[in-house]
């Protein structure tokens, strides 16, 4: 495999001239890439919002209102961690909790009409992060990549 050399750059990228037996370990540039790409999207929503908050409202925009549990299960969210996030987008007005209709135990979180908005706005600054992070690929090599990175993320043979 022919991997490129770094480059000696100024921080933050990258952190370390990598040993050539780890630039070639697909974890560790994964996991370098994945660190570059959390620091593009929070550098892009420094001023609007979180990520967590983006994935909320897309989630319940995109498959509707779901209790506390679901829609930790389709984020793949803590459900502890998950309460004080939707504690806090409920207190801001981009979500609401309601008593389930079917089982007053539970509650169902409901994006508002200002959550909306909010996610109109954030989608606009995740493209941004996007385009600013893929920049070097062009459609294509954007489309694979993305087909590759599902592949893995998604085989079970992997855990």
């Amino acid at each position: 495999m022919n991997t490129p050399k770094t480059t000696a750059r100024t921080a933050p990228w990258p952190p370390v001239e990598p040993p050539e037996r780890v630039r070639r370990l697909p974890s560790w540039v994964l996991n370098h890439v994945a660190m570059r790409a959390n620091r593009v999207v929070a550098s892009h929503l420094e001023h609007s919002g979180r990520r967590s908050d983006y994935a909320v409202l897309a989630s319940l925009e995109e498959s509707g209102p779901a209790s506390q549990a679901e829609l930790a299960r389709r984020l793949a969210i803590d459900r502890g961690d998950l309460v004080g996030l939707l504690d806090r987008i409920t207190e801001e007005g981009l979500a609401r909790r309601e008593p389930d209709t079917s089982d007053k135990r539970r509650n169902v979180i409901t994006v508002t009409p200002d959550g909306r908005d909010k996610l109109v706005q954030l989608d606009k600054e995740i493209e941004a992060a996007q385009e600013d992070l893929l920049r070097p690929l062009d459609p294509d090599e954007r489309t694979l990549l993305i087909d590759l990175l599902w592949r893995l993320l998604f085989n079970p043979a992997t855990e």
